[in-house]
């Protein structure tokens, strides 16, 4: 059974940073592309950054430029960067897999922005 687990995150001022963790246990994880989700109150899921095995990237237009994804294969860790953060970042952030099929979603971590 894969299991995620999300931490880093807590609540900053409007320009502060974040380093957010995602660990995953119970699967060869090097070989997946992964991906950062973040849910707002009252909105949908939405892939905020993309990294593949061989470590391209992608972004959402909304935070590219302020957020960088990263991944260490031997930990089993994936890492968001996040600056320059705003209001409009607030929300629980998830990792999982990049591409369905997804992993059961971990419990996520509450990234919280105060203006």
């Amino acid at each position: 059974q894969v299991q995620l687990v999300e931490s880093g995150g807590g609540l900053v001022q409007a320009g502060g940073s974040l380093r957010l963790s995602c660990a995953a246990s119970g699967t060869i994880f090097s070989y997946k592309s992964m991906g950062w989700y973040r849910q707002a109150p009252g909105k949908q899921r939405e892939l905020v950054a993309g990294i593949t095995s061989g470590g391209s990237t992608n972004y959402a237009d909304s935070v590219k430029g302020r957020f960088t994804i990263s991944r260490d294969n031997a930990k089993n860790t994936v890492y968001l960067r996040m600056n320059s953060l705003k209001p409009e970042d607030i929300a629980v952030y998830y990792c999982n897999a990049l591409n369905v099929p997804f992993w059961p979603w971990g419990q996520g971590t509450q990234v919280t922005v105060s203006s």
